[in-house]
């Protein structure tokens, strides 16, 4: 397979092909958002990814960010933030560079504050990387701003170094139903279970490209990496592996299989995909460390070398590096290459990661972080690392439940709704 073009993929059916632009269907999935709330964020903000105006560049717990809308949705890139209302609309703000805020920001300090993006479409799901931002229509459409960028600097985003500054279509003949982001990749899954990725592959995190071609693409150019191609896995005889869920770390993808089997592919230099050894993994592969569960994965988030999961029964779990306390295993933690249970947690309904901090949302609506404190993402207000998770608290988390979290490379947002009154 070394260098071939895929095989043809087999036609959807018929009233699916043409939906992405007859708008017959209404996609759907059960990681779309539906409960409004306020956005709150905390850490690092010197180009404006708190959202909070050009005077306020770090804050050490939760601050509240005005917008003109409830949001369903709230999430962090490396250096920006987008958040999804529940009509639909998009607002973004943080760093411009590469157009991740897809809006124009050519006014002084407007990237500071929450803009809205100009999209005549429903969006029902947002993903946003280290300089790119995702956008998921109710139809199905993928729309994509900014770039990806590689060890050697900007690659472009749908044509070779070229960024998009506004969102542009990603041209699938299949609708997508969930899409997720990796620093420098994009996954989107189809209506069929199809996975199809985009952007750097240096570490195998497309899971579609030899090591030999993810230097800029090799022979083939940049296409080759930015042109989104389905990701080909066989399972037992010649059928083909159908997908449920998707999950991106910084350099690494997950997959779940509509059977329930985890597939991982990317870098897993200390084993935070769950492999046996330290090598990347250009192609999926079937993670025997997820099998020693009789229950269901349901959530995974990755951070640069580290993985936090979840499973059906509302138990988190940590695997990768240790150092800084970033798995939550306590003090003088060593790398895990299984999946290992994190102590001292309540039942959780979601976890997430940054680059090197950990988040657990418990289903009583609080939140528990780990991790690096350099950055004042665990939100406790001090820079000291926390080796096990510790409760953040706040004068804008009392009387409020947390909804979710998400965490970008120097910056957290949270979504939270007031406690309703008895």
């Amino acid at each position: 397979m070394r260098g071939k073009r895929p095989l043809k993929r087999s036609p959807p059916p018929e009233e699916v092909h043409a939906s992405t632009d007859s708008k017959k269907v209404k996609i759907s999935h059960p990681s779309h958002r539906s409960i409004i709330g306020l956005v709150l964020t905390v850490g690092q903000g010197d180009v404006g990814q708190l959202g909070l105006g050009e005077k306020f560049l770090e804050r050490k717990r939760p601050a509240f960010v005005l917008l003109p809308e409830m949001m369903v949705q709230a999430e962090a890139g490396g250096m920006h933030t987008v958040c999804l209302s529940k009509t639909g609309n998009l607002y973004t703000f943080g760093c411009n560079d590469e157009g991740a805020l897809g809006r124009d920001t050519s006014e002084e300090g407007s990237e500071m504050i929450p803009g809205k993006i100009e999209l005549q479409e429903v969006v029902v799901q947002v993903s946003a990387g280290d300089s790119h931002t995702a956008i998921l229509t109710e139809d199905g459409k993928v729309f994509v701003c900014g770039s990806f960028r590689d060890n050697n600097g900007m690659i472009g985003l749908l044509e070779p170094m070229k960024k998009s500054t506004f969102p542009e279509q990603v041209h699938l003949d299949v609708p997508v139903v969930k899409i997720a982001s990796g620093n420098d990749h994009l996954v989107m899954l189809t209506i069929d279970g199809e996975l199809y990725t985009s952007g750097c592959g240096e570490q195998g995190q497309l899971g579609r490209v030899p090591e030999c071609f993810t230097n800029r693409g090799g022979r083939r150019g940049l296409e080759r990496l930015l042109v989104p191609q389905p990701v080909f896995l066989k399972g037992k005889g010649s059928k083909r592996v159908a997908f449920q869920d998707i999950f991106c770390g910084a350099y690494f993808t997950f997959a779940v299989s509509k059977e329930g089997h985890v597939y991982g592919f990317g870098l897993s230099n200390y084993h935070q995909l769950g492999t046996k050894d330290t090598n990347s993994c250009f192609a999926p592969e079937n993670l025997t460390s997820f099998k020693n569960s009789t229950k269901s994965w349901i959530g995974f988030s990755g951070g640069q070398h580290h993985t936090i999961c979840l499973d059906s029964e509302g138990k988190a779990y940590s695997l990768g590096r240790a150092e800084y306390g970033r798995l939550g295993l306590g003090q003088g933690a060593e790398e895990k290459s299984k999946p290992t249970l994190i102590p001292g947690l309540p039942s959780v309904a979601s976890v997430a990661c940054g680059a090197s901090v950990s988040y657990a949302v418990s289903k009583d609506g609080r939140v528990y972080a780990w991790g690096m404190g350099t950055n004042y993402q665990l939100g406790n207000g001090e820079e000291e690392d926390l080796w096990s998770p510790v409760e953040m608290s706040g004068k804008q988390l009392e009387n409020r439940v947390v909804l979710s979290v998400s965490s970008g490379g120097q910056h957290t947002v949270l979504l939270v709704k007031d406690k309703e009154q008895s």
